[in-house]
C-alpha cells in the first residue's frame, strides 16, 4: 500500500487481531445469562469459583460458540479473497458464487440419510460439504466463462443460476422428506446456536486448511491479478493455479457451512474493508481479511443472541441485513464508473 512501510502494515494485522481477541472475550460474556467478567476474574484467582452452571455456560456453551464465530467468519474471508483473486472480481465471494449453495446441498443430503446423527457425522458433512461447494464453483466457471472480458455479469449470472439451482434442490428435498426440513432450513439459514467443540474443531481443520492454503497462494494472486499473459510471464502455471485456488477456497468455504449453515456476504464485506486498510497484496491482505471477518461474524453473531432476547435471530439474517447494500452499493459504483469510463 502506498504511503505505508511494510512494518506499519504489519502492525496494522497485529492490531486487527488484538481487536478480534478483545472482541472474542466480550462476547463470551453475551447471553441470556448474565456472568460478568468480574465474576470470571474472580474465579480465576481463587476468590468465587463459578458454580457447576456457570462453568457449563462458558465452556460447554459460549467458548465453543464464540470460537467457531471467529473460525467460521476466518474462514469466509480468506475464500471471498481467494475467489475475488481467482475471477479478478471484487463482487465475487462464496455466497455470490454459490460455493455456499452447494456446500448446504451436501450438508442436505447427509440430512436427509440420516448419517448427521451417527459416528461419522463430522466426517460425512465435512465430505459433502466439500464435494457440493467444489462442484458448484466448477460449474459456475464453466458457465461463467472464466477469463471473458464480460467476465463480471457473466460470473454474477452464473452464479445466480447455479445456486437458484441448488436451492430447489434443497427445496425439493425438504418438500420429499419433510420430516428433515426443519433441520436443513436451519442450516439455510444459518445460525452458531448449535455449536459445539466438535463443530468448532471441524471448521478449524477444514477452514484452517483452506486459510492456510490461500496464503501459500498469496504471490500467485498477486502475479495473476496482472492478467494471464503476464502471469504466464512470470512462470505461473495458470491451469494448475485455478485449480489449486479453487481447491483451497472451496475447502474453506466448506469448513463454515458444515459448521454453522450458510452464512452470507461476510466473503464479500471483509476482503474490501481489508483492501482500504493494507491495499491489495496479499501476503497483507488476507490475514486482514481474515481478523475482519472474525471480528464481524462475532459481533453478527452477538446482534443475532441479544436483539431479541431471550429468542435469537439466525446470524445469517443479520449478515445479510448488512451485506445487501454493501453488494448494492458495490454494483452501483461499478455501474458509474462503466458509464464514466464509456462517455470519457
Amino acid at each position: 500500500m502506498r504511503g505505508f512501510s511494510t512494518t506499519s502494515l504489519l502492525m496494522r494485522i497485529v492490531l486487527a487481531a488484538v481487536a478480534t481477541l478483545a472482541i472474542a472475550a466480550s462476547v463470551c460474556f453475551v447471553g441470556a445469562t448474565s456472568i460478568s467478567a468480574s465474576r470470571l476474574v474472580d474465579a480465576l484467582v481463587g476468590r468465587s469459583p463459578l458454580d457447576e452452571t456457570e462453568w457449563i455456560i462458558l465452556t460447554q456453551l459460549r467458548l465453543p460458540r464464540t470460537i467457531a464465530a471467529m473460525l467460521v467468519g476466518g474462514s469466509l474471508a480468506a475464500a471471498g479473497v481467494g475467489f475475488q483473486g481467482l475471477f479478478r472480481n471484487p463482487l465475487a465471494e462464496p455466497y455470490v458464487i454459490g460455493a455456499s449453495s452447494g456446500a448446504s446441498l451436501g450438508v442436505a443430503v447427509v440430512v436427509i440419510w440420516g448419517l448427521q446423527a451417527s459416528l461419522w457425522s463430522l466426517g460425512a458433512t465435512a465430505l459433502m460439504a466439500m464435494i457440493g461447494s467444489i462442484g458448484v464453483v466448477m460449474l459456475v466457471l464453466a458457465i461463467g466463462g472464466l477469463g471473458r472480458t464480460d467476465s463480471t455479469t457473466s460470473l454474477l449470472l452464473a452464479g445466480v443460476v447455479i445456486s437458484s439451482m441448488a436451492g430447489a434442490i434443497v427445496s425439493a428435498l425438504m418438500f420429499l422428506f419433510d420430516q428433515k426440513a426443519v433441520v436443513i432450513l436451519s442450516w439455510l439459514m444459518g445460525s452458531l446456536a448449535s455449536s459445539h467443540w466438535g463443530s468448532a474443531a471441524m471448521v478449524g481443520v477444514l477452514g484452517g486448511m483452506g486459510t492456510l492454503s490461500i496464503f501459500a497462494l498469496a504471490r500467485p494472486l498477486d502475479a495473476f491479478a496482472l492478467g494471464d499473459t503476464a502471469s504466464r510471464s512470470l512462470g505461473l502455471d495458470l491451469r494448475r493455479f485455478r485449480w489449486l485456488i479453487i481447491a483451497a477456497s472451496s475447502i474453506a468455504t466448506a469448513g463454515a457451512v458444515a459448521s454453522s449453515g450458510v452464512i452470507g456476504f461476510v466473503g464479500l464485506i471483509s476482503p474490501h474493508i481489508a483492501r482500504s486498510l493494507v491495499g491489495t497484496r496479499h501476503v497483507h491482505l488476507i490475514p486482514m481479511s481474515v481478523c475482519i471477518g472474525a471480528s464481524l461474524m462475532l459481533l453478527a453473531d452477538a446482534v443475532a443472541r441479544t436483539i431479541m432476547a431471550p429468542a435469537e435471530l439466525p446470524v445469517g439474517i443479520v449478515t445479510a441485513i448488512l451485506g445487501c447494500p454493501f453488494f448494492l452499493w458495490l454494483l452501483l459504483r461499478d455501474r458509474r464508473g462503466a458509464l464514466m469510463g464509456a462517455t470519457a
